[in-house]
């Protein structure tokens, strides 16, 4: 049976999610409907909102349910931008400036670009360190310089490819500072760091259902009771800023999800976030034991008693081959992992996020991403790093080869 190492892509439907999916599409109504069917997938729908909002520290009027992460990223970026031009003095577009750290998620990036090329956004890409975390002191200085024409900072709580959690709180804080909006891009960190939006607080918060074992498809926007944005969706408003008939069913399993897996950060650390740590790290010791050339990408577990990196992720760069050939043998052996690089009309590009930390082209072409989650057990976790070194020489034997054609 193969083994699943890329939560970070998706996560499994969990039992619970999948039952009360299965329960909810029996149900018939629009929950905008005013008769006694529409009326309950409505109570339905609330009660599921009521669930979302409680796994991340909000109220159930601060959530706004979208078709998912993607979505909820770019309402929170381009919603923002937008209304806060709609409130700059001067002319149009006083406000024109967009910060955003180097190495954030493609649903960001894609977001700001398209804001620049067609809208007139400025974006300024904030440094991270080798890690790729942003120090609250660059935030700082960006703000001082850039000033009134700031329209928001939009980042990400913890990175989905080399897993480094971002100090949240304090780039937030001082951003809070010169009145500026901070979106915040939670969809890798949330199930598995304890969320509190209010505490945080931040403009907005983009979550995603299928990552905490959820259906594909659901999502969620956490937008603060006193922020605006301008609807990326008009036709209805079911929602504060988002039209569309909801998806009652959909947050119905959501919701169950959220329960499941956030509800255990309730009375402290949570069981199942400290179980795949211990997994986490048993799997980097065991990489860096088969394959000793191997280099740790991101936060190293081993500092800050690993709170500086998700629980569930090992990102290697491996020298002498490409991420592709390595990914393809160890699919082969069985093991689904990942990459973590984007790949545009078919062609691999080195990662934005390892270049961003300062990671040569040539080492970042051997990047390999193992994410855990539910149902990963020690004996995944051995049988990989059993299979990597026949894997990673096969590998850079390809790399090699691949390398004498192309003189």
């Amino acid at each position: 049976m193969p083994v699943y190492l890329d939560h970070a892509a998706t996560t499994p439907l969990l039992p619970v999610a999948r039952s009360a999916y299965i329960d909810a599409l029996s149900l018939v109504g629009n929950p905008s409907s005013i008769h006694s069917q529409g009326q309950g997938a409505k109570r339905m729908l609330e009660e599921a909102r009521e669930a979302i909002a409680e796994s991340v520290g909000a109220e159930p009027v601060e959530v706004i349910l979208t078709s998912g992460g993607t979505e909820s990223i770019n309402l929170g970026v381009k919603g923002l931008w937008w209304a806060r031009q709609e409130g700059a003095a001067g002319a149009p577009g006083s406000r024109p400036v967009v910060l955003v750290p180097g190495g954030e998620h493609h649903a960001t990036v894609d977001a700001v670009e398209w804001l620049a090329r067609h809208e007139g956004a400025q974006v300024v890409e904030l440094p991270v360190d080798s890690v790729g975390r942003v120090d609250p002191v660059v935030l700082r200085s960006a703000l001082e310089l850039h000033g009134a024409s700031v329209a928001l900072v939009t980042l990400i709580w913890a990175n989905n490819e080399v897993g480094t959690v971002q100090p949240v709180a304090s780039l937030v804080a001082v951003a809070d500072d010169f009145g500026v909006p901070v979106h915040v891009d939670a969809v890798a960190a949330y199930g598995y760091l304890p969320i509190d939006f209010h505490a945080v607080g931040a403009a907005a918060l983009s979550v995603s259902a299928h990552k905490i074992g959820g259906p594909v498809g659901v999502g969620a926007l956490v937008l603060a009771r006193r922020s605006t944005v301008e609807p990326l969706i008009h036709g209805g408003n079911q929602q504060r800023v988002r039209s569309g008939t909801q998806d009652a069913a959909g947050a119905a399993a959501f919701a169950a999800a959220a329960r499941a897996v956030t509800g255990e950060f309730a009375d402290g650390p949570s069981p199942f976030v400290a179980g795949l740590a211990a997994l986490r790290d048993r799997l980097v010791a065991g990489v860096r034991m088969a394959v000793p050339e191997a280099v740790l990408r991101g936060d190293d577990p081993a500092s800050d008693g690993g709170r500086g990196r998700l629980p569930g992720n090992a990102h290697f760069t491996f020298p002498g081959c490409e991420g592709d050939s390595l990914l393809f043998l160890l699919d082969m052996a069985g093991f689904s992992v990942s990459t973590g690089s984007a790949c545009q009309a078919g062609v691999p590009e080195v990662s934005h996020v390892l270049k961003a930390m300062g990671v040569p082209d040539d080492e970042a072409r051997g990047a390999l991403r193992f994410t855990l989650g539910h149902g990963t057990t020690a004996d995944d976790i051995d049988a990989l790093v059993a299979a990597l070194p026949a894997a990673y020489a096969a590998a850079r034997r390809a790399g090699f080869a691949a390398r004498e054609v192309g003189r």
